[in-house]
């Protein structure tokens, strides 16, 4: 009677921890590709983050950054202020990446910066809202970035 409990236990257990890891995967397609950087809110490149939906993209050559700002393949990064908090994404279309095995760079709508737009498939990303697809043929979320907001400062990391 008591190896049953024992077991039962265990059974229990594993299905629970089973259950809270399997809701906690990324759903990112792109690779990993080392990200850090820091931005200043007051350098007049980055003017357009100081009010909600606020965008703006960086890459390799932004403040001499180089490849930790650079994303995959080189694509980039968007930086998009929401409420309160910042985002950061990769600008590599999943979509594209997926599907076509291409690297496509994602741009910054320029009638609404809180959407970014693949000029290669048409999906439309929500930028405030984790970088989901909000139209078009895409299904998958762009790739996310950790941020961090610090007096005028925002760190960029994976």
């Amino acid at each position: 009677m008591c190896c049953y409990s024992k077991i039962r236990f265990f059974l229990i257990t594993a299905a629970f921890v089973f259950a809270l890891t399997s809701c906690n995967r990324k759903n990112d397609v792109i690779p990993d590709t080392y990200v850090n950087f820091t931005l200043n809110l007051n350098d007049p490149e980055f003017v357009n983050l100081s009010g909600f939906g606020g965008s703006v993209t960086v890459d390799s050559h932004t403040n001499n950054w180089g490849q930790a700002a650079a994303g995959y393949d080189g694509n980039g990064i968007i930086i998009c202020f929401g409420v309160e908090e910042f985002y950061a994404y990769d600008r590599t279309c999943p979509h594209d990446y997926v599907v076509n095995s291409l690297s496509v760079k994602v741009n910054i709508d320029p009638t609404n910066s809180t959407i970014a737009v693949c000029p290669k498939c048409g999906t439309k990303y929500g930028l405030t809202v984790g970088g989901t697809p909000a139209s078009g043929v895409g299904r998958y979320p762009l790739k996310n970035y950790k941020t961090s907001f610090q007096g005028n400062y925002v760190t960029v990391w994976n």
